[in-house]
């Protein structure tokens, strides 16, 4: 099989590119791709922790400390101490990301349907159920090698 034709290396070429757009017509509201969904994780799902954002976004503990202190910084949210553990900081959405939030989302939302323009409904449908399928294969291979390497 020519390696150029591979799933992975298709799904990684459409990752830049979507990132690459998305990033362009998400600059002026002043967020990246990569920031929307732990955004909306933070305003939809209910996630007030680094550690649920993390495992949410199946990222280790380092790079999403990067990208909350890169949030921090740009005004899109706040830490407090958690009541409960103050060991522990609890995350929220500012104000202006809140406002700023359905138009980002907007520009995810109208990158994917440009992508998928000439497809059928019935394509729409099946490809994030394929690319959930292949996700869920990636994930048990990824515990399968973990469990071999110890």
């Amino acid at each position: 099989m020519d390696i150029l034709l591979t799933p992975g290396h298709l799904v990684s070429l459409a990752y830049r590119r979507f990132v690459r757009l998305s990033d362009a017509r998400l600059e002026p509201l002043g967020f990246s791709a990569g920031q929307v969904p732990v955004l909306i994780a933070l305003e939809e799902k209910g996630l007030k922790t680094q550690t649920e954002l993390a495992d949410f976004a199946k990222v280790a503990q380092p790079p999403m400390a990067q990208m909350l202190a890169r949030m921090e910084r740009d005004g899109l949210i706040e830490r407090t101490p958690d009541p409960d553990d103050m060991r522990s900081r609890r995350i929220y959405l500012t104000h202006a990301a809140k406002e700023r939030l359905p138009d980002a989302a907007q520009v995810i939302l109208d990158g994917n349907n440009e992508a998928l323009q000439d497809f059928s409904e019935d394509e729409r449908t099946q490809l994030p159920a394929l690319l959930e399928r292949v996700i869920a294969n990636l994930d048990r291979a990824e515990i399968r090698s973990n469990g071999e390497s110890r």
